[in-house]
């Protein structure tokens, strides 16, 4: 079975969060979290080590080693499975609400019968909360506010990145089954949206029998909602639903193009081939007039059947794609090969990072970069910030590592406090020191729209800031971005020559798609980064790109594909 590092400290976090919400021993807790953060931050190949190599990791314990050996063996971990058994969904998802917890979510569940989000509005609603130990009016008032933040109301979706683990689980489940051939989960997730409602799976097979099988009876099934000779609906221990179709081979082209959406884009496609006298389905594209099939097979060959470019996933969503992809103008858009670089980056020199400096580099390195940023948190971010005379200290601590480091350009940055009139970090000329510097928005949030538009465009004046990382600052169901106006921001990126950042998160996308496109579209740059403070936050490069693509973003628009020189250059520019 091939796993990652990211895999098994997956596992081993779900395993805490569940004996948490079972009010297990806290010390036991810790030690799954533990665990799962040093696997996390580990920059060695787990599947390289023997299990005596693994167990003498520290932070690794008797107990973490013995299921991460049961894992690699075996590809799945029955202390896991019988968490996810004994603990309701609907109790790990009401333990989601910022505020709730553990503790209060056990007692939802077990004296108002509560089990999902849904239940705990409804109960807010008829005033259910106020008869239980407490609870009264003010934490009715506070988790009002917190379902609010979540997006709870917008039919309960999830954080993609929530979802994708178990997308990815089930179908490397499915795709060990004899009788599958191509495997793929589709919809909003495949499209990398911010959130899914569920999870699309599709499998290629002419056998539909024993794959729908296979997952009614998975272990990560709590129950089978609907069962059909080629579609099956389940409920995952996870609650989320997941919907499987099995199609044949000779249709899975089309199958995938209708599967992952979006609806609006379908529409458009198949007003184009009823346009051109076809007809097109999740079986394929047919001619009307023999019922021949045209194509069905790839994407590619039922999008060239139509007239038309390959339309990536994250770009399928009505904003004029079809007709661009028909005239032959779709752009070019930027591709995960493109990004040649990270330029927001955190290391344990912070607070909040979470691996040394050399580890982080080591692990950009192995993964093709040619250069890194470390932005470490700067003075004025008080628990967290580094002093100027932390800075020089890291500024020679670089110096020393970069000689070790051979094809990846090391450059020393910070992210840097916009204050509440645009004020930042240090003087001037100390600024001036840094090879690249991000600014962010880290208190002040909810300042009024003219406040706080005008302070992030006073940060864009001066010439040491490059990015404006998270420009929104948003968290994906937990915090609505700030009130700023997008036009002013865009055009002042574009005059001034600074970046706009798409902050990869899955937790934040933040530039999201839309606003990339307006970005793009007053000549604005943006830079994909991922914000890493932990090893495995470096492989969140992917949504970054979805979502500049979803922007239409190409390479040109985007700073990290330009080479060291390049990227020098932009710099030297706004100086």
């Amino acid at each position: 079975m091939a796993w990652t590092n990211e895999d098994v400290s997956r596992q081993l976090a779900e395993i805490a969060a569940l004996l948490r919400l079972r009010g297990e021993d806290p010390f036991k807790v810790r030690a799954y979290e533990r665990a799962a953060g040093v696997i996390a931050a580990t920059p060695v190949d787990l599947a390289e080590l023997s299990p005596e190599e693994i167990a003498r990791l520290k932070g690794i314990g008797r107990s973490s080693a013995r299921r991460i050996d049961e894992y690699r063996r075996t590809g799945r971990i029955d202390m896991l499975e019988r968490l996810r058994a004994d603990v309701p969904a609907g109790v790990a998802e009401l333990a989601r609400v910022p505020g709730l917890g553990p503790k209060t979510a056990r007692l939802l569940h077990a004296e108002l019968g509560l089990s999902g989000l849904d239940d705990l509005r409804a109960a807010l609603e008829q005033g259910r909360l106020r008869g239980l130990a407490g609870l009264g009016e003010k934490t009715e008032q506070n988790l009002r506010r917190a379902l609010e933040r979540m997006g709870a109301k917008d039919d309960d979706r999830v954080p993609a990145a929530d979802a994708l683990p178990v997308a990815e689980e089930l179908c490397a489940r499915l795709a060990a089954l004899p009788a599958a051939g191509r495997v793929a989960y589709a919809g909003s997730l495949r499209r990398l949206r911010e959130t899914v409602g569920d999870i699309d799976l599709l499998v290629a097979s002419d056998q539909p029998a024993p794959v729908m099988a296979a997952l009614r009876d998975d272990s990560l099934t709590v129950r089978v909602l609907a069962a059909g000779e080629k579609k099956t609906s389940v409920l995952t221990v996870r609650g989320l639903q997941a919907d499987l179709r099995v199609v044949e081979p000779a249709a899975w082209g089309a199958a995938l193009v209708y599967f992952t959406g979006s609806k609006a884009h379908n529409v458009r496609v198949r007003e184009r081939a009823v346009r051109r006298g076809l007809t097109l389905n999740e079986y394929g594209l047919f001619d009307r007039v023999t019922g021949g099939r045209v194509a069905g097979r790839t994407e590619e060959e039922v999008y060239a059947a139509l007239g038309m470019a390959f339309v990536p996933a994250p770009m399928r969503e009505d904003a004029g794609e079809v007709q661009a992809a028909a005239d032959g103008v779709l752009p070019d858009v930027v591709t995960a090969a493109d990004v040649l670089g990270d330029l927001h980056g955190h290391t344990d020199w912070s607070g909040d990072g979470k691996a040394s400096m050399q580890d982080m580099l080591g692990a950009a390195r192995r993964r093709g970069d040619r250069y890194w940023a470390v932005t470490d948190h700067a003075e004025n971010l008080v628990m967290n910030g580094l002093s100027r005379e932390r800075m020089v200290a890291q500024r020679g601590a670089i110096e020393r590592l970069r000689g070790g480091l051979s094809g990846l350009t090391v450059l020393h940055g910070a992210e840097l406090n916009i204050g509440a009139d645009g004020e930042l970090d240090y003087d001037r000329e100390f600024l001036l020191g840094f090879d690249f510097c991000v600014a962010s928005v880290h208190t002040l949030m909810h300042r009024p729209r003219e406040e706080q538009t005008r302070r992030i465009v006073a940060a864009m004046e001066h010439p040491a800031v490059n990015v404006i990382g998270h420009p929104v600052g948003r968290i994906i169901g937990r915090r609505p971005g700030y009130d700023i106006d997008v036009e002013v921001i865009v055009e002042a990126a574009a005059r001034t020559g600074t970046a706009l950042e798409v902050n990869a998160s899955p937790r934040r996308l933040d530039l999201s798609g839309r606003m990339v496109r307006r970005a793009v579209e007053a000549g604005a740059t943006v830079a994909i980064s991922c914000d890493a403070h932990s090893l495995g936050d470096l492989g969140n490069r992917v949504y970054g790109v979805a979502t500049a693509q979803r922007g239409w973003a190409r390479a040109a628009d985007v700073l990290n594909c330009r080479d060291v020189d390049g990227l020098r250059d932009f710099v030297a520019a706004k100086r």
